[in-house]
This record gives C-alpha cells, structure tokens and sequence, in this order.
C-alpha cells in the first residue's frame, strides 16, 4: 500500500518537474485573481484564502492553459497573450475601480452613457499607487514565463475537445464549494454564499465567493445575455396581495397645504450635511433654517449610477435593484404611470427638468420622457462653451433658454433641476476646482487647498447658483408662491482624502449616506422633523403636501409627515436603521437597544421592501397592473 502511495506522489512529482514551465504559465492569471480579491478585504465576507474562490479560479485557469497547450506556435502565443490581456484589463479595471469607489466593477456600468467616462483619467491617477507596481510585477512574470516555456509543435484538436468537456463538467460541479442555496427566502437569505452566486446581485461579495473570472463571466452573461424571466405564480402572488390591498393612508395637518403653488426640485450634487452651513453656503443655509427639515435623512446607493438612482428614487417612488443586477437608466421602457410628472401634469403642471449635461447622458433625455417629463433640458445641447463654464452651476440660471423655461411660464410649474459643480476632481490646479478658484482669488493668487477646503469652495458655486434662483423667482414675482424642495443626490464619496468624511459626519457602515433634505416655502414655519427619513419617501411626502391623490401603496415610502410615520432606512445589504438602532447581518452596530422580536420583525420588513421593488421593477409589474 505505501509503495503504492510512494509511486503516486512520485508520478505527480515528476510531471510536475516534466512540464513545470508551462505550469508556470498559471502564475499571472493565479496572481491577478488574489490580488484582486485581496484589495476588498474589507469587505468582510468570505476571506480570500477560503476553497471556493480559489476554485473556481483554478478551473478557468485550467481552460486557460489547455487552450494554450493544444495550439502549436503563433496559434499559442496569440491564445496566451490574448487571455492573460482580457484578464488583465479585468484585473486593472476592479483593483482601480474598488480602489476609488469600495466597489468591483460590474458590466452594467457601461450602460451609464457617458458616466465615468468623464471620469476614467481622474480616477487612474487617484487610485492605490500599489496597483501600478504589482500590475509591472505581473506583467513581468507573464513574459518571463512564457519565455521559458517550450515551444508548442503539435495541434492536439482531439485534446482540446476533451479539455473543454472536463471543463465544462468542472465548471458544473465548482459552485457545490459554496453549499446549497436557501430555498426558504428569510430576509438574511442574501448572505448565503450560493445565494451570492446564483443571484450576483452585489458586486464586492460575488467577487469575494468566485473570484475574478467566474465573477466576470458570469457578470457579463447576466449583464448582456441572460434571456428576460417570465413572472411567476409565488411573485405574481406576492405582488398581486401587495398592489390590491386597500390605501390606508389618511390626510393630516399638512394636507394640501402648498395646493397649486409652484416647485421646484433642487437635487444638489454631492452636498454633504458638514457642508451645509451658514458660512459656506449661506443661501442654502437660510432656506434649510426656514423649512420642513428631515435631519435624519438618507441617501441610499444601491447601484451604479448614484446620481441617478437618486433622480430615480424621487421621480417613481423606486430604487436600483437590488436582488439581482440591473441599472435603472436601463429601465426606460418599463411602465411608470404614478411617477411624479405624471401626477402633477393631471394637475395642470408644465413638468420640466434641467441639468448641465446631454440628454444622451444616462439616457436622460429618454428616462425623463418615460416618466412623463414635457422636457429635459440638457446645457450642452442648447448651448456651446469653449471652456468649462457648463461645469459651472451658475449657467443653469444665467443661460436665456434655461431661465425662461423656469420662470416665464404661463401656468403652474415644476422645474426639476439637478446641478453639479461639487464634483470630483476636488483640486485648484485643474478642471472645474481650478475655474472657480480663478473667479474667487484671481489667475494668479490661487491659494494651495486641501480637498476639504476645495469642496467646500466647490460647493460655494451651488450656493452661489441658488442665490440666483431665489432672485429669479423675486424678479418673476414667483417666490411667494414656489416650493423648494432640497436634497442630496449622495454624500461626497468622490473625495478622495476619506479623513475628511472621518472627521466631519458618522461613517458607521451605511449611516455614512446621511445627507440633507428639506422643503421651503416663505410663508410657513420651520419645523424640525427628526424621525429617519431616505429618499423613497420624498414623492409621497411632497404629494401630501401638494394635496395630489396618490395610492400610498404604489410606492416604497411613506408621507413622513403623517402621523404613524415611524420612520426607517435600508440600504442595498439589507442593514437598516430606524433612528434607534443600526442593525447589520442581525447585529446591533451602534449603541441603541431593540428586543430580538422587534429585530426581526424590522429585518423581514425590509426584506419584503426590497422584494416589492425589485419584483416589480423586474417584471414591469405596473403593466399588467395597467392592463
């Protein structure tokens, strides 16, 4: 038996000592999976070193080599240094992207029309210096090996054949490494690691349970390829008792109270709480202490896209999917026939939006049209800058076509605007940091400023926008009979010194999304509103406020102004908060108490939220609750 034992270990032994340089090959693909998976270690789920990622990455490598194996000379050198590229231009694109952004890439982010794009030499320069030496260390290694490596003589199409079916069965078999999926959807079912795999619906943990090249395979096939899903009978079930259950909301004391006043949506680009104040933005700051103000207000990022997620949020009453990957700029062609527009339209509203922007931009020009819009306007395709004034947010005021579309209207209005100016990058040597430092301290007095300091000076130029805006409305004998309503689209992620957020807000977990939020008009009293507010309940708030009828159960919030309203904020890993206590993966994170009844209660409330905006954003369930 031991001889026995003694001749296998020597067999292995020597074929590994036999073709070892072509096992070598396997070391930049094995090295650019690890490295990848390494960088989100805070992430927290499914430490690198555990067997499934490994595995699976493993089997693909397997793929990888027997394609390069089976081809004989330019043949294999081509299949070499085509796959170890893709895998490369893999590997730099999720170690940079998490580097800037805490997140892995997913494919449906190039479906953000125009996104990033804008942003991809910014964030190349601003990521982990770490990535640029291990990624010349890879490619090093890569040539060093393939160097060694001897040279392939034989085509073997019969080997190749049998290499594609081993994988194919490897491939099958690799996800029981991750257990069973549980069938029985608790709300905690999301952490179930082959839940994560079949679902990939978050991007730092499917990474984490099947590493680069499954990720990214499977990424692609669900994001390009994977065929629509009919609905159905338990999810037709589970919306059908949602959707016909009787309204029973109530009216309450502010009930129509800014009835056929004009408003306007004032969604402010990356405007931070800690930057809203009296001194760097004084305008903003005077409307906020004359408001309704939800101070526990949050900004939830459950997609790519963050900026308009939020418009999505506010305009239907929905989120970006979380259960399962999608964008919402890509939900244009579902049925939306509660939104805000349309609502207000039946009023008797012109609904018009503004942005510096395309309309091609996040396909806005087409969203906006879905959701009822008379028109977007979009600053680049009315007007031609030489220079990077449009990144000014001043424009949106001073540009003919924008303020007689906002102001000179001849019946009642909303006039959504989404400005822009407090965007990465946050520095005075270029870009739009550098024009407005110019405007503040002349060309050649441009003081060296931190990114704190720079945001903030960023941020000055929205104020400054809004001083406009009040003005506008003065001179158009509009401002006694407008509303202001006032959000953040997210906090000020893109900065990239993340001290700054340390010192300035609570960065516990998602509690980092707090953001402002608050409605003005001049003729009413302040009021503080302290119960947890998120972005899902600013439609319905502002429809009460309106006295514009709405079914409370078309959407995901709530009129945080009733008087039932309990409040409560959940974010795209199922953590919620409610004002007392933050609860993440069924633990308590910050220093409120809850009974372990009420615990789960409010988690398999949440998962049921998710469930009805995800199903009914899947399934366009508004159409066949229109037909």
């Amino acid at each position: 038996m031991s001889h026995t034992i003694k001749n296998f270990f020597y067999s292995i032994k020597k074929y590994i000592v036999t073709h070892r340089y072509t096992i070598y090959l396997a070391v930049p693909f094995l090295l650019m999976d690890i490295i990848t998976r390494i960088f989100g270690y805070k992430i927290g789920y499914f430490p690198t070193f555990y067997p499934a990622p490994n595995i699976f990455t493993l089997v693909w490598i397997f793929l990888f080599l027997g394609v390069v194996t089976c081809l004989r000379g330019i043949g294999s050198k081509i299949a070499y240094w085509t796959l170890f590229s893709l895998s490369f231009i893999l590997f730099l694109t999720n170690a940079i992207y998490y580097s800037f952004t805490s997140f892995y890439f997913s494919f449906n982010l190039m479906l953000m029309a125009g996104e990033g794009s804008s942003y991809i030499w910014d964030t190349i320069i601003h990521a982990n210096p770490l990535i640029y030496v291990l990624a010349i260390l890879i490619v090093i290694i890569a040539v060093v090996v393939f160097k060694k490596a001897p040279e392939k003589k034989v085509f073997r199409p019969k080997r190749l054949g049998v290499i594609f079916l081993i994988f194919i069965v490897l491939h099958l078999l690799a996800p029981l490494c991750l257990g069973f999926a549980n069938s029985n959807l608790k709300w905690s079912s999301f952490r179930n690691p082959r839940n994560i795999y079949n679902s990939y619906s978050d991007s730092n943990k499917s990474m984490r349970v099947s590493g680069l090249y499954e990720y990214s395979f499977r990424n692609f096939y669900i994001t390009f390829l994977k065929p629509k899903e009919n609905i159905n009978s338990e999810d037709k079930d589970f919306l059908d008792k949602i959707y016909t259950t009787e309204d029973t909301k109530q009216p309450d004391e502010y009930t129509g109270i800014f009835k056929d006043k004009n408003v306007i949506f004032l969604q402010l680009e990356g405007m931070d709480n800690w930057l809203l104040t009296k001194k760097t933005t004084p305008n903003l700051y005077g409307l906020m202490q004359n408001s309704i103000n939800f101070k526990d207000h949050y900004s939830i990022y459950t997609g790519g896209g963050s900026t308009f997620n939020s418009e999505f949020a506010v305009n239907t009453g929905f989120t970006t999917p979380v259960s399962y990957t999608e964008n919402v700029y890509t939900l244009n062609t579902n049925t939306f026939d509660y939104t805000m527009a349309k609502l207000f339209k039946k009023e008797g509203y012109a609904v018009n939006a503004f942005h510096m922007n395309t309309s091609g931009f996040y396909s806005r020009g087409i969203n906006y049209k879905a959701w009822g819009y008379d028109n977007y306007f979009g600053l680049q395709d009315i007007a031609k800058y030489d220079t990077l004034d449009y990144e000014l947010d001043r424009e949106l005021i001073l540009n003919k076509t924008f303020y007689d579309n906002m102001f000179k209207q001849n019946k009642k209005f909303v006039d959504y605007i989404i400005t822009y100016t407090p965007h990465t990058p946050f520095t005075t040597t270029k870009e739009v940091g550098q024009l407005v430092a110019e405007m503040k301290y002349g060309k050649d007095n441009i003081p060296d400023l931190s990114e704190e300091e720079t945001a903030k000076l960023m941020v000055g130029e929205t104020d400054y926008m809004v001083g406009l805006l009040i003005q506008a409305l003065k001179d158009n004998n509009l401002y006694d009979n407008t509303v202001i309503v006032a959000y953040s689209d997210h906090y000020l992620y893109t900065i990239n010194d993340k001290t700054v957020l340390d010192k300035n807000k609570n960065t516990l977990g998602n509690l980092i999304n707090h953001t402002p939020f608050f409605i003005w008009s001049s003729d009413m009293q302040p009021k503080n509103i302290n119960k947890v507010t998120m972005q899902m309940n600013i439609l319905p708030t502002v429809l009460n406020l309106f006295g514009i009828d709405y079914n409370s159960n078309y959407y995901l919030g709530t009129n945080a102004l009733a008087k039932n309203y309990k409040g409560i904020a959940f974010f795209s890993d199922y953590s919620w908060y409610d004002g007392n206590v933050y609860v993440d993966n069924d633990k308590i994170l910050n220093k409120g108490k809850l009974s372990r009844k009420k615990r789960d209660e409010t988690s398999e409330l949440v998962h049921n939220i998710i469930r009805k905006n995800d199903l009914t954003l899947k399934y366009d369930y508004f159409k066949t609750l229109k037909n």
